[in-house]
């Protein structure tokens, strides 16, 4: 029996399969609002038999967006339009739907990726002014953001927790806080980005608080009966910054606090990070958490095949494995995986008919509404 292919629970949630579908900025909101692009993208994503759809990093405020395009989940209007997204998967797809929560903290005010991914010009009309833990730039080209004071502190955890609010409305099973990747919880996390002299700085304690705070505010105003996890970037790559001990730490004080996993990634903090690329080169992390934790945990970097992905999880290096590039350029990596590694999943009846002779009982019925 295929262990990438059993099931795991994420607190009440059941997945029915171990393969996760990554956050992934598309970079293709108007205002902030999902567009026809995230009902194509995530449309196709969610006839793909994984066992999670995680959507991509949201914004929870106008200011928290890395980009002009990006998502939002902080208004009456980007609630709407993302509903409407989601109210399409449910008619045809059974897929489990999550939503990374994010604010960009100091990253944000940047140009789209295919545009340069730069800061966005003070003199542009679509610049606004970033915040972050201290009035530190990303680059040493840009401009410094704000350090957030007491009130813009409470005004971003507020934020996390209307954003929380607007996703269950809107019926998504769980969510997952972004605290990786460089941006604003990471960023006071990091000694790098954060160089506070208060209560939420210093220390790896006070460094550890607004994140645990927003965690704790969400967690509590959150159904109980629906999953909250968190994703972190396990080291910068840089001397000095945020490293596995500590994001051990972090953990523990996670899983204390009721975290219903954790979402193991790394970098992103610093342009001076050096990054040792290689499958599963991120793997290390997640099964070093996971052993000093016991906490459910998913991996993520460059797995690709999918002997690759079934050794991770059997071997218990981690309980499931998370793909994201992979799935935009094979979006039914997990039929393949299933094909080669003999297991029968659910899948679309419109296209059983595509499986190819030899995986003759490669699909079974999705059961679309019986979740």
């Amino acid at each position: 029996m295929s262990k990438l292919f059993a099931p795991l629970r994420l607190g009440s949630l059941e997945l029915p399969n171990r393969i996760i579908i990554g956050p992934m900025c598309q970079y293709s909101a108007e205002n902030g609002a999902a567009s026809d692009w995230h009902m194509m993208h995530l449309g196709s994503l969610s006839l793909s038999s994984a066992g999670l759809l995680i959507v991509e990093a949201t914004a929870v405020t106008p200011e928290g967006r890395i980009t002009p395009g990006d998502l939002g989940l902080y208004s009456e209007e980007t609630e709407a339009a993302l509903g409407r997204v989601v109210r399409a998967i449910r008619k045809y797809s059974p897929i489990p739907l999550a939503i990374q929560l994010a604010h960009a903290g100091r990253k944000a005010d940047s140009e789209a990726p295919w545009d340069g991914g730069q800061q966005i010009k003070s003199d542009d009309p679509r610049h606004w002014i970033a915040v972050g833990p201290s009035a530190i730039p990303h680059g040493a080209h840009e401009d410094a953001p704000k350090a957030l004071d007491a009130a813009g502190l409470a005004g971003v955890k507020q934020a996390f927790v209307d954003a929380a609010l607007r996703a269950e409305r809107l019926g998504f099973d769980g969510v997952e806080l972004h605290a990786a990747h460089g941006y604003l919880l990471h960023q006071f996390l990091s000694p790098i980005s954060n160089q506070r002299d208060d209560a939420y700085g210093g220390s790896l304690e006070n460094r550890m608080r607004f994140p645990l705070e927003v965690f704790d505010a969400v967690r509590k105003a959150y159904p109980a009966n629906r999953p909250l996890w968190i994703r972190i970037s396990a080291t910068d790559w840089v001397e000095g910054g945020w490293d596995l001990e500590s994001s051990i730490a972090f953990a523990k004080a996670l899983k204390a606090r009721g975290c219903d996993a954790i979402h193991v990634s790394s970098g992103g903090v610093s342009p001076k990070q050096q990054i040792k690329l290689g499958p599963n080169y991120q793997v290390g992390f997640a099964t070093a958490i996971k052993q000093a934790t016991g906490m459910t945990t998913i991996a993520v970097g460059l797995i690709t095949e999918p002997e690759q992905a079934e050794a991770i999880i059997a071997n218990g290096e981690a309980d499931a494995v998370c793909l994201a590039r992979g799935m935009l350029y094979d979006p039914r990596w997990p039929w393949h995986a299933a094909a080669k590694l003999g297991v029968s999943l659910p899948a679309p009846k419109q296209y059983w008919r595509s499986n190819p002779r030899e995986h003759a009982t490669l699909f079974k019925d999705a059961k679309v509404g019986q979740r």
